[in-house]
């Protein structure tokens, strides 16, 4: 959702691989959160699928982007996703755009983390390729297809591997190229709306305005069951909707009402583990209080004559804490047998 909250941040579906590949799709607000605490090294975050260019889908782009350099990501961060009809509409556009939002943030690590995880890599593919191939390495293939959702420029995808396939619908009003291309699913990934009642009562939305979004600009949880029915996956999965005991039972009952295959309601930190033989439905155990993860790597040396510091006016007016620094340096050597020297 558009808001999120403590106990469901938005959308970012992460696919992990027998081989080891991880690729993320989408990468909603306060999804970096639910990231840091798989304990992950950052270095295997760096391939995003975006579907479109609404906040709760990439709106912790910034956080991942500088937050996986501060946690040890030490090669570049890849981004994947759609052009628009006019450039400005385009992911590359608002991807360049933002990583030069963050120059005082990024230029201030300079010298000091390696400068090869602040490397960013923006792959834009033409949203109107119909299962079209966009990314294709170690057996793995990911395909591209259009969506339709408020404007040009939305995508669905689906990912294959070893005779496995995964979909991911993004935000889109059911359609054509959903059903044609998600066909032989294993798992297939669609939003389903809010219950235009709870959006109205809950959401405080006019009826007019419910009835639009919760029917023509997203999926009601009736249409999404009928693509379903259509679609025939291993495992079909409703996202896009805050899955609380009082209004996940109108999104069931919706999509019940067109659909009776095998069904979950995604909530956050669930895990599906997919084999050829079956489909296991968990829930992640993982820590709030989450400290950064393992490096997969040793880092690059860093090169320190890049470095850039406050001007010689801020220093003027800094207080002497010399002696004090000069104590904690002298430990740290000690511990850790090192012969660091503080640089003020």
């Amino acid at each position: 959702m558009p808001n999120p909250r403590p106990s469901q941040k938005a959308t970012c579906w992460l696919v992990e691989l027998g081989n080891g590949d991880k690729f993320l799709f989408d990468l909603g607000t306060g999804s970096s959160e639910n990231l840091a605490a798989l304990s992950i090294p950052y270095d295997y975050l760096n391939k995003v699928f975006l579907s479109h260019l609404h906040t709760d889908h990439f709106g912790d782009f910034g956080a991942l982007y500088v937050g996986g350099l501060i946690n040890g990501r030490t090669v570049a961060l890849k981004m994947w996703g759609p052009s628009g009809p006019k450039p400005e509409w385009g992911t590359k556009y608002a991807l360049e755009h933002w990583r030069k939002a963050l120059t005082w943030d990024v230029d201030g690590r300079a010298g000091r983390l390696p400068a090869s995880g602040q490397k960013l890599e923006i792959h834009e593919f033409d949203y109107r390729g119909e299962n079209k191939v966009i990314y294709q390495k170690n057996g793995v293939t990911i395909r591209s297809w259009p969506a339709n959702h408020v404007l040009d420029g939305s995508v669905s995808f689906s990912l294959e591997w070893k005779g496995l396939k995964f979909v991911f619908g993004g935000d889109t009003y059911p359609n054509k190229w959903y059903l044609k291309y998600s066909k032989g699913a294993d798992v297939a990934i669609h939003e389903c709306f809010i219950a235009v009642p709870d959006l109205v009562e809950k959401m405080n939305f006019p009826v007019s305005r419910a009835l639009n979004v919760g029917t023509q600009i997203h999926t009601a949880p009736p249409a999404f069951g009928k693509v379903m029915s259509e679609v025939k996956p291993r495992l079909a999965i409703a996202y896009h909707f805050f899955n609380d005991f009082d209004t996940a039972p109108k999104v069931q009952e919706g999509i019940r009402s067109t659909y009776d295959g095998p069904l979950t309601l995604a909530n956050d930190m669930m895990v599906w583990n997919v084999t050829k033989d079956k489909i296991t439905v968990r829930d992640i155990v993982y820590s709030e209080d989450v400290w950064s993860p393992p490096p997969a790597r040793k880092p690059p040396p860093v090169d320190r004559s890049i470095m850039q510091t406050t001007s010689e006016w801020i220093n003027q007016h800094n207080l002497d804490m010399g002696d004090i620094i000069q104590k904690i340096y002298d430990r740290a050597n000690k511990l850790y047998g090192t012969n660091e020297k503080p640089d003020i």
